[in-house]
This record gives C-alpha cells, structure tokens and sequence, in this order.
C-alpha cells in the first residue's frame, strides 16, 4: 500500500510512474491488515496530525475510487469494566478529544443505540468519529486500475529488482526501468538490495496473527475495540491507564501475545478480527490457537452471542521504526534512490500521508 501510494502521489504530480512488485500480487502486511483508518489511538503530536491528514486523503481517494470501499464508521472501544470506562472517559477530556479526534463517552444503552450489533454486557464505549475503513484485499488493485487510466502508470508484478543504477533499476529477469528517482517501498523485506545499499535499517519486525469470521448477520455500523485497545495505543496513556494495569492485568493469553481485540467488518459481511503482537524474531511459521480463543470470546461477549465460524487464519510481518519521534523511516540511500519503510502499525492509516510527505520532501 506505501508503494502504490508513492506511485498515486507521483502520478498527480504529473510524473510518469513503473510500479514493481516482487509477489505476483501483493501479500504482505497491506493485504494482511483490518483496512483501518485509525485516528483514534495516535500519539498527540505529529503522529495525530499525519493521521488525521491521511484521513483526509482516504476520502479523497475514495471518493474517485468507489472500489476502494472507503467508509466513515467511525469507532467503538468498548469498556467492560468501570476501570476501563475511566480510561474511555480520561480521553473524552482531552484537549484535543473532540475538535481533533471526534470523542465522545458513550454509556451503554447510547452505545447499542449507535451499533445494534453490540448486545453484550459492558459499561459503556470511546465513540471516535473520525476513524474510518478501506478494504484491504482489494484496495491496491483499484487504485491500479484508477492509476491506469491516466495512460502515465505501468505496473510490473513478479519481478524483484536486483540492481540499482544511475538511471533506474534493473530487475531479476535482466530488464531495465528507467527513470529519475527510485523509491524502495519494500515493507519488512530489509535484505538483498536494500541491505546492500542501505545496511541495517532503524527498523524492527513485527509479526500478528488475524483471522476472518463467515458473514454476520447483523449489521456492525462501527468498528470495534476492546478495553485492551487502551493498553496499546500511545493515545490512553495517563493516570486512568496506569490505574487500570494495577488494578486489572490482562489474561495470561492476552499478556502471553500482547493482545487487543479489534473487529472490522468487511463489505461482505464478513468480520476481521485480531490481533497479536510478536517481536522477538525468529518468528514461528505456524499460528497458536490459544489467541484466537481469546478473540472468540472477548468478541462473542461484546456481540452478546458466539462470533460466526472463523473461516480464514493468516499471520503477517510489518516493520516498524524504532525511532520513536518518527512515523515512518525514510533514508536516501543512493544519489537517485531512497528508501521508505517501517510505519508500524500505522501503515493502514498514513500511507496517503507518508507518500505525500515523501513527495513535498522530494520536491515532486
């Protein structure tokens, strides 16, 4: 996704654009995500700021491109504990609460009110207005397929490039691509080439375990968020946070596999949910069962019934900057080359935003 929308940027701005791709399709994290634009949780500052303008842009871009399945339905973080509901209700008086991320503190009966869906026994919610979905699966090829049209983008799957020049790159199959700047868009792959030119990035990898539901027969008007959401996202952080990890740990499953729940529904009814976090590498090549029982019944428990069958369990690999102070690593790494990686969990969400502050930076 940080690819195409260099590529969507460059094109604007009047460029002509050769996308490669390693994959005949793309398959890592921008395929393997919860398609969510999320405004609520971000950081105060630059972070916030990024996603709100990456906001902006999905909208924008979603209002050409109607098979992107850009939606503005907003959130719920769900508390099910009064512990949880002061977190939700410390955020709602933030400065920035309602002007910048559109919070609201939602008691129980309001929160049903705006999502029937939710029948469970909680206290209360975090309403975020602001936040937002796109469909992960199909988001990059409508925005090829838009790119197209304009007759100045050409799109290259399975091919992985092998060679920098002078004046553009050189791919596994010998061929070259010309141009004046190459934009290494490479996500968690940080070897081969990108070693080469640029060693060891400032990043670090992050491994998840997800999975899609059968279709529900209801309704979700919002996404959905548990009261770990709080624990994870640098937004809650504050003496309501710190109360609620003395007085309330999280499970041993949920600890175990640094846990929230979050739960989108798809176009097709269908509902994603996750998810894990796993940082100490070697990663496993298999999934664990154990989380996906948690997230079973944490969701079952706000929905007020058993989630439908789970049809689709998949892992995924993002990389994430370990500079804290930045959204995204992005390095030149050759006189004609740069490299764009590491936005974490953020990749989703900011995307728009990153490519077009590699644009401004690159004076496109």
């Amino acid at each position: 996704m940080l690819g195409t929308l260099h590529a969507w940027q460059a094109v604007e701005r009047g460029h002509d654009v050769v996308q490669l791709e390693r994959e005949p399709e793309a398959r890592g994290a921008s395929v393997r995500n919860f398609g969510l634009v999320w405004v609520g949780g971000r950081a105060p500052g630059v972070e916030l700021r990024t996603a709100l303008r990456a906001r902006r842009l999905w909208e924008r871009i979603g209002e050409r491109v109607p098979a992107l399945g850009f939606r503005a339905n907003g959130s719920l973080t769900v508390a099910r504990t009064e512990a949880e509901l002061a977190v939700a209700a410390e955020a709602a008086e933030a400065a920035e609460a309602g002007t910048e991320r559109g919070y609201r503190l939602l008691d129980a009966a309001e929160t049903k009110k705006l999502n029937p869906a939710l029948q469970g026994d909680f206290r209360g919610a975090l309403w975020c207005e602001r936040d937002a979905a796109v469909e992960p699966r199909t988001a990059q090829p409508a925005l090829r397929e838009e790119l197209a049209k304009t007759g100045r983008y050409a799109w290259r799957p399975g091919r992985e490039v092998c060679h920098l020049t002078g004046t553009g790159v050189v791919d596994d199959r010998g061929e070259r691509h010309d141009g004046d700047l190459v934009l290494f868009c490479t996500g968690a792959w940080t070897g081969g080439l990108v070693r080469e030119l640029a060693g060891e990035p400032p990043v670090r990898k992050v491994r998840l375990q997800m999975a899609q539901t059968e279709p529900l027969a209801e309704k979700l008007t919002t996404s959905v968020a548990d009261g770990d959401s709080f624990r994870y996202y640098p937004a809650y952080r504050g003496e309501a946070l710190d109360a609620l990890e003395k007085s309330q740990p999280q499970t041993e499953t949920a600890r175990a596999h640094r846990m929230q729940l979050l739960l989108v529904q798809r176009l097709d009814g269908s509902l994603t949910i996750g998810d894990t976090h796993e940082y100490d590498e070697p990663f496993a090549f298999d999934v664990t069962e154990d989380p996906y029982d948690h997230l079973e019944s944490v969701a079952g428990a706000l929905l007020g019934h058993p989630l439908p069958r789970i049809r689709r369990r998949w892992a995924g690999v993002y990389a994430q900057t370990t500079d804290p102070g930045r959204i995204v690593h992005r390095a030149r790494v050759a006189g004609n080359a740069w490299l764009v990686t590491g936005p974490g969990g953020r990749g989703m969400t900011c995307a728009p935003a990153i490519a077009e502050d590699t644009a401004e930076e690159l004076d496109l």
